[in-house]
């Protein structure tokens, strides 16, 4: 079988899912999710020994240690997925929806019901953690998925897919168990003859990095949900709280920096980078940190009474633009906040953005201006996440602003449809 023959049977497969996945009830679904949450905490053996071949293949690839670390499976994580399964089945079926109402003055009536979008190619790189997330909230909402991970992560994510098929098989006659597949081949045209194919796929959501979703946007010929890149800032005001900062600082760039939604630049108030500045240097050199500073930032950190632990280098403008997803952030000080929204409109990537501020003018000013999916007041911009929001599992992340945009749960997986109920009515 050639591998466009290949991809057309994914996808044919994935379409007639789809339409067996209509005939669920939100109980036959909500049992199944059940089961599966279950057998991958019962399963979690076989999971960690698929993930360690993927481990290793990762170190050969040269792997970063932050990418490594978001390919990593323990039983923590394992149980973060079993946990996201339960907390999508407890959700409300998305499905089915009474949007709008209305009736037309010939009697006409008119109602906007919430429908699954059909067949999902959900394309990502290295957290094995996403079959689980993906294929449980395509399943919820009625869409049948196709998986394509990266190669450094296909045993991990074979493993997951079949052990939630296997669960769903067991636990209901009708499951439709090509309703969750994943690509068998690491083949990188794979995803360019996938794409092509408009009249089984309905809609691509890439996750990963920049290089990998430009490429999949590119060369797709069915719509595509997107984040380019996650260059997310934390603005330090002048009468912000420099102990909460400090903590909300910290959170946002070393508690897991290979996100998205990780920081990648602090600006900080020159009224208050004085005091600031070398605290949190101190505590991000702890970390190995490397900062990449602005003049002004790079004089204050590199003064007496700023001695740190990491390496410090003036920053270039591409600096500003750039997604490290590791241990470097950029450090800009800034005067007010009206030249820090002008900053991250400007470099920023419309991901997650945040100011830590007393001022509540201030912080208003931020929050109306910043023209981001997701943007925060006193708190860490680590929280654009579905799971965070209240969605269960998430599906992904968009920047986009026709759709979704933000963290995207079970709402977001759904289109909608008129149905219109007569008696008689025809159009003069």
């Amino acid at each position: 079988m050639t591998l466009s023959e290949q991809m057309t049977q994914l996808a044919q497969q994935a379409k007639a899912a789809s339409r067996d996945l209509s005939r669920l009830t939100t109980a036959d679904k909500n049992t199944c999710l059940l089961a599966m949450a279950d057998a991958l905490e019962k399963h979690a053996t076989a999971i960690k020994a698929a993930n360690a071949l993927d481990m290793e293949v990762g170190t050969q690839m040269g792997l970063s240690t932050a990418m490594l670390d978001r390919l990593k499976l323990d039983d923590k994580r394992i149980t973060a997925m079993a946990k996201g399964l339960r907390e999508v089945a407890a959700l409300p079926d998305p499905v089915g929806r009474v949007l709008d109402e209305r009736v037309r003055p010939n009697g006409l009536k008119l109602r906007k019901i919430s429908t699954p979008i059909g067949v999902v190619v959900i394309i990502y790189e290295s957290r094995p953690n996403v079959t689980a997330d993906a294929a449980s909230l395509c399943f919820k909402s009625g869409n049948a998925t196709i998986l394509r991970g990266g190669k450094e992560a296909l045993n991990s994510n074979l493993a997951i897919a079949r052990i939630m098929i296997e669960a769903g098989k067991r636990t209901l006659a009708a499951f439709p168990d090509l309703a969750i597949q994943v690509v068998p081949t690491t083949d990188r045209d794979a995803i360019k003859e996938l794409l092509s194919l408009t009249q089984y796929v309905d809609l691509c959501m890439p996750r990963g990095g920049e290089g990998l979703i430009r490429a999949v946007a590119e060369c797709s010929k069915v719509p595509v949900i997107k984040h380019y890149k996650g260059v997310c800032h934390v603005y330090v005001d002048g009468e912000a709280d420099l102990k909460m900062a400090e903590e909300i600082a910290l959170n946002a760039k070393v508690q897991r920096p290979a996100v998205c939604n990780a920081m990648e630049t602090l600006l900080v108030d020159h009224k208050v980078a004085g005091a600031f500045l070398p605290a949190i240097a101190q505590r991000l050199g702890e970390k190995k940190v490397q900062l990449r500073a602005d003049a002004e930032a790079e004089a204050i950190l590199k003064s007496e009474g700023g001695s740190t632990k990491s390496e410090i280098r003036r920053a270039t403008e591409q600096d500003w633009f750039t997604e490290y997803n590791d241990y470097i952030l950029n450090v800009r000080v800034v005067d007010g906040v009206r030249q820090a929204i002008d900053h991250i409109n400007h470099y920023g990537s419309a991901h997650s953005d945040s100011i830590v501020t007393r001022n509540e003018d201030r912080a208003m000013q931020f929050l109306g201006e910043v023209d981001s999916a997701a943007v925060y007041w006193n708190a860490s911009t680590r929280f654009t996440d579905g799971g965070e929001f209240g969605m269960g599992a998430e599906i992904g992340i968009s920047t986009d602003k026709i759709g979704a945009r933000g963290p995207m749960g079970l709402e977001e997986l759904t289109s909608y449809k008129w149905i219109g109920i007569g008696s008689g009515q025809v159009r003069s």
